[in-house]
C-alpha cells in the first residue's frame, strides 16, 4: 500500500537550518530528545564524519557506535527494552542471520540459511513490485535518485538494494545486533560504494529535520507501531511536499475479528514455544481497510492498494483458515 501526501498548499512546512549533514546522503539531523534543530559536534566547526553530536538545547549526545548513530533517548531505550529482547530470542530460534556476508548479499532473492526461504520469496516479490511499479513513479527528474527512508530496516537489506540501483536510502530500526539489525549493514561494505547511513530511532520520533525525503517505506515493520497516526505522522514530516509512502508487507484483514483471531492464536504460539506472548509493546499488530481510511481521512493522504500475486499458496490462505473452524 503505498500513499501520497497532498499537494504543498496543503501541508505545514517548518524552516529547519542545517545542523549536521551525512556527507554521502546530505541529512539533516534534529534533536530526538528536545527536537530543536540546533544541534553541532562538541567540535567548532562542525567536521563531517565525527561521532558524536550535542544539542546545545538539551545537551542530549547522538553518538555513532560501530557506523549506527544511536538517536534512541535513555527513557525510550528503557521503554523498547523487553520488546528488543524478546524479538532478538524469537529472530535467532528463527534461524536468522549469518556469518558469511554472502548470506546478506544474496537477500532477498535467496535465503542461503534455508531457515526462512518461504517469507524471503514473500519479500521478493514485494521489493522487485517497489522498485518496478513504484519507485520509478515518484521521480521528480528523469533518471534522479530518490532519498527514501527505509523505516524497520533490520539487516539493511532493502537499503543495501536501493543504493545499487542509484538511490539514496537511510536505514532506521530499533535493532542494533550484527546478526539481524543494523550493525549487519557492515557486510554491505564490500558491494558499494558508501555504506548507507545506519540510525537507531523509533519510528515515532525520527531523528531527522522536517521535508528532506521523498519516499518513507515501512518494511514490514508498520505494524509495530503502537500509534498509526502517530507514526505516519512523523514519516510525513520527514518528507518532502507530495512524498510517497509505502506500506509493505504487514498483515491486513479485511475485517477487525479476523484480524483480532490472528493477534490471539500468534500469541498463543509464542508462549507455547518460547514462554512469553511477544506483546510487550502496544501494537494494533494488522491493518484493515476501515483502518486505512480513517488514517487517511485525519491525515490528509491518498492511498493507493496495490495487488501483488504472491502464488496460489499464498492466495488460499484465508480458504483454509476457514476450513479450520
Amino acid at each position: 500500500m503505498s500513499a501520497r501526501t497532498l499537494p504543498e498548499e496543503f501541508m505545514r512546512t517548518i524552516p529547519a537550518p542545517p545542523l549536521l549533514t551525512e556527507q554521502s546522503a546530505g541529512i539533516v539531523l534534529r534533536c530526538p530528545a528536545c527536537g530543536t534543530i540546533k544541534c553541532e559536534s562538541p567540535q567548532q566547526p562542525f567536521a563531517v564524519g565525527a561521532d558524536t553530536v550535542v544539542c546545545r538545547n538539551c545537551s542530549f549526545y547522538m553518538t555513532r557506535n560501530r557506523g549506527i548513530w544511536q538517536a534512541l533517548p535513555a527513557e525510550r531505550k528503557k521503554h523498547f527494552e523487553q520488546f528488543m529482547l524478546e524479538y532478538e530470542q524469537v529472530r535467532k530460534a528463527e534461524g536468522r542471520g549469518s556469518t558469511s556476508s554472502e548470506y546478506y548479499l544474496a537477500l532477498p532473492f535467496r535465503d542461503l540459511s534455508g531457515h526462512n526461504s518461504w517469507q524471503w520469496s514473500i519479500r521478493t516479490r514485494t521489493h522487485l513490485y517497489i522498485v518496478r511499479n513504484i519507485l520509478p513513479t515518484l521521480h521528480r527528474k528523469k533518471d534522479e535518485s530518490l532519498k527514501v527512508l527505509d523505516l524497520g530496516a533490520g539487516n539493511g537489506w532493502l537499503s543495501y538494494r536501493l543504493a545499487a540501483l542509484g538511490h539514496t536510502p537511510t536505514a532506521v530500526d530499533l535493532l542494533t545486533n550484527e546478526f539481524d539489525g543494523l550493525g549487519a549493514g557492515h557486510h554491505y561494505g564490500s558491494a558499494l560504494p558508501e555504506l548507507f547511513p545506519r540510525f537507531q530511532a523509533e519510528l515515532d520520533n525520527l531523528p531527522f529535520a522536517s521535508d528532506q525525503f521523498d519516499c518513507a517505506i515501512f518494511n514490514a515493520a508498520f505494524h509495530y507501531s503502537e500509534n498509526y497516526e502517530r507514526t505516519l505522522s512523523e514519516a510525513m514530516r520527514c518528507l518532502r511536499p507530495g512524498g510517497t509512502i509505502i506500506i509493505a508487507d504487514s498483515p491486513t484483514y479485511s475485517g477487525e475479528s479476523d484480524g483480532f483471531q490472528m493477534v490471539v492464536e500468534r500469541q498463543e504460539i509464542f508462549r507455547r514455544n518460547f514462554g512469553f506472548a511477544s506483546n510487550s509493546l502496544n501494537s494494533s499488530e494488522f491493518l484493515t481497510p476501515r483502518r486505512m481510511l480513517e488514517l487517511a481521512a485525519k491525515l490528509q493522504l491518498e492511498w493507493k492498494t496495490h495487488k501483488i500475486w504472491y502464488g496460489f499458496r499464498w492466495a488460499s490462505r484465508p480458504l483454509l483458515a476457514r476450513q479450520k473452524f
